[in-house]
């Protein structure tokens, strides 16, 4: 019996961690943590262990199917790329360019090759109509990061491993490993915090995983975040106690915009005492080294962009932006910033609802409306890639309606999912074990500088095709549709260069000039050390300075406080979502061993909210918002906070035509069937999938 270890990372979530694959005789039996790696040192999850799932899953396709009158056929990869290239030219030649629309799911930024490959072929439907995960996750990080230090993706990372006074809103790392922040083993690297004698503080709706381990957590009620940021800012600023670096400009408009923010007022809406927003206040600023993280719970609300950039401002005007403790920005091995624009905003909006672009994107919560409004740019045809967004983004069973309209879909995953149901041609890449990977994205995101390259662990069957290479020849069969020009010779170039030559390029003009053969020598990857002050020099603002005070935010100030600084009906229920370890977003339900154990889909829901609605622990009920309702069992909980309620993203599961036999019986609903797609951010366009509206009734 063949046996061999080989090293490589998980790429499921963003903790990137390092894991030990043995295989015998061509499979898998064992994935352990590596100690080897400098940025895990040997932490895995249980999804990690999931990667034997994905590559042994009778659900998985891996050659393209076409839809037929009389079910899925499989047809040949040349023949189904000319028939996508056809059809897509068909229908832009018809309807226009932005006939075509396109949605990114969250996968592509785990895959090396959809990070290097697929860009092009977007670019090439010259279409307007893109969305993306971005508009339900993380856009107000890079919209706070477009505005105050000229790069959409320059986002500053807590240093939690030399940090004294760490604030966490609305994010549950202990379940995430640290989104938007890879921080691999981030229950270990919280103890640590402690142990050094530094204090942990969460601000959540829910008492959290990492809220049960911090040294104080406060309930906020939903949406209301920007109100407790703000009331932190003017009280830092009232103390006396700002002192930004001298590149910092705009501290007295800051001052103005947050004047009628105090404590007290945030207090009558946040649920949160004024003593202790004063308290917390003057504990951040005075610490010696303190960084602010908030994530999706305070992103996925009506005001998240004021949230992120208060999250920001909170940083610098402490004096905790660029210092060893505070929030710093990573120096990746592969500097992927250069290779992605700086962002813009509202350079063209949705055309019908006039929803704001940002970064050449529309906001998802605008997918079904553009698909079922008539008049010129309607969406005639879709491109998904490994997306789901039926059950991840806004008003889902809207746009499953919306799906079943177009004249022609394509998507490319593995899986004959809710959404891809509706697709005429998919094509399956590989899974993650047979690719080589190199983590463009999360690199630029971790909380200490180290670079790995992974070769594939097991050989690909020859009629497979990585994502890559369906990208580049899908890309070609466009190509072959237009006419000579220098920009078709470019991107024709782009395409053919594989992934690990792009990364090689990358690593030798990058900060440390390394390559992919230094790093291939390398046991685990190489350390390339903590996280170092690099501003002004690295700002990417013309002036190399940072305005606090951009106008975007100040309006978006004034409406929060014509929404925030009134009281709220006590009897109002909201909707916020959660994470488990075990899962992530909608794409790994159909593993066994991630599914098994305690139920996870229920709506949980104070005991006192349940009394007062005659209703018991356990029992069916209907939640409603004004966008639908769906019938889930509810858990009585004395972790949420009176009057909210929380439902798990990502379930739904086991709708007609869908192949995932694991997932189709894992019970739960969808939270996006009742997530209001018109309550959006007025800044960022992003939909609130905190803070719905609801009502929750005995199931009839």
């Amino acid at each position: 019996m063949a046996t061999t270890v080989r090293r490589t990372s998980c790429n499921l979530c963003e903790a990137i961690c390092g894991v030990l694959v043995t295989v015998e005789d061509g499979r898998v039996t064992d994935i352990r943590g590596d100690e080897a790696d400098p940025l895990s040192h040997g932490h895995i999850c249980p999804k990690a262990v999931a990667l034997k799932d994905l590559q042994e899953d009778p659900d998985r396709l891996t050659k393209p199917v076409r839809r037929t009158a009389d079910g899925w056929a499989e047809l040949g990869w040349d023949e189904a790329y000319e028939l996508i290239a056809t059809r897509l030219g068909e229908i832009q030649q018809a309807h226009g360019r932005n006939s075509v629309g396109v949605y990114l799911g969250n996968p592509n930024v785990h895959s090396l090759g959809a990070m290097t490959h697929m860009p092009t072929v977007v670019r090439l439907l010259r279409t307007r109509q893109r969305f993306s995960a971005t508009s339900v996750d993380q856009l107000p990080h890079m919209l706070a990061s477009h505005l105050l230090y000229g790069h959409q993706l320059m986002v500053p990372v807590a240093d939690i491993d030399r940090t004294s006074y760490l604030l966490i809103l609305g994010a549950n790392p202990l379940a995430s490993n640290g989104s938007m922040m890879t921080a691999p083993g981030f229950g270990r690297r919280l103890k640590d915090v402690r142990k050094r004698g530094g204090r942990v503080v969460v601000i959540d709706p829910r008492r959290t995983e990492t809220a049960t381990v911090a040294d104080e957590h406060h309930f906020v009620r939903p949406g209301t975040d920007a109100a407790f940021l703000l009331a932190l800012i003017h009280q830092v600023i009232a103390d006396g106690n700002a002192k930004p670096a001298q590149y910092v400009d705009g501290l007295d408009a800051v001052s103005e915009a947050t004047r009628d923010w105090t404590p007290e007022a945030a207090a009558r809406v946040t649920g949160i005492d004024a003593d202790t927003i004063r308290r917390i206040a003057r504990e951040f600023a005075a610490a010696d080294k303190a960084a602010c993280y908030g994530r999706l719970g305070v992103s996925a609300q009506q005001f998240g962009a004021v949230c992120q950039w208060a999250v920001q401002v909170l940083n610098i005007i402490t004096g905790n932006l660029d210092r060893p403790g505070g929030a710093m920005i990573p120096r990746p091995a592969v500097d992927t910033l250069r290779g992605i624009g700086k962002g813009h905003i509202g350079a063209w909006k949705s055309r019908v609802a006039g929803r704001p672009e940002f970064g050449g994107e529309l906001p998802a919560a605008a997918m079904a409306e553009e698909i079922l409004t008539p008049g010129d740019g309607q969406i005639h045809a879709m491109v998904t890639i490994a997306g789901n967004p039926v059950l991840s983004t806004p008003n889902g069973r809207a746009l499953d309606e919306a799906l079943d309209t177009l004249s022609f879909m394509v998507s490319v995953d593995p899986y004959i999912n809710e959404t891809t149901r509706h697709a005429d041609v998919i094509l399956p890449p590989t899974p993650p074990l047979e690719r080589d990977h190199y983590d463009l994205a999360f690199h630029q995101l971790a909380v200490r500088n180290t670079a790995r390259w992974n070769e594939a662990v097991l050989p690909r069957p020859a009629d497979s095709r990585h994502d890559w290479e369906i990208f580049r020849d899908l890309g070609l069969a466009l190509l072959r549709r237009t006419p000579r020009s220098r920009k078709k010779a470019l991107a024709s170039l782009r395409l053919r260069l594989s992934p690990r030559r792009v990364v090689d390029l990358g690593l030798r003009i990058g900060p440390y000039r390394l390559s992919v053969r230094k790093l291939k020598k390398s046991v685990g990857g190489i350390d390339l050390g903590p996280l170092q002050p690099a501003f002004p020099k690295a700002l990417h603002t013309k002036d190399k300075r940072i305005g606090l005070a951009p106008q975007l935010m100040l309006d978006g100030i004034d409406q929060a406080r014509a929404v925030l600084l009134v009281e709220g009906d006590a009897d109002d229920l909201l909707l916020i979502g959660r994470r488990h370890l075990r899962s992530n977003n909608s794409w790994m339900h159909n593993s066994a061993r991630l599914v098994k154990g305690k139920p996870r889909h229920q709506l949980l829901m104070n005991p006192d909210d349940l009394s007062k609605r005659d209703l018991k622990d356990g029992q069916l009920v209907q939640l409603s918002s004004a966008s639908g309702s769906v019938a889930v069992e509810v858990a009585a909980s004395n972790d949420m906070m009176p009057g909210v309620v929380s439902l798990p993203h990502g379930f739904g599961h086991g709708r007609a035509g869908a192949r995932l036999t694991v997932a189709n019986q894992v019970a739960g609903a969808s939270a996006n069937d009742v997530t209001d797609a018109t309550l959006t951010d007025p800044l960022a366009g992003t939909a609130a999938l905190n803070g719905v509206p609801v009502t929750v009734t005995a199931a009839g």
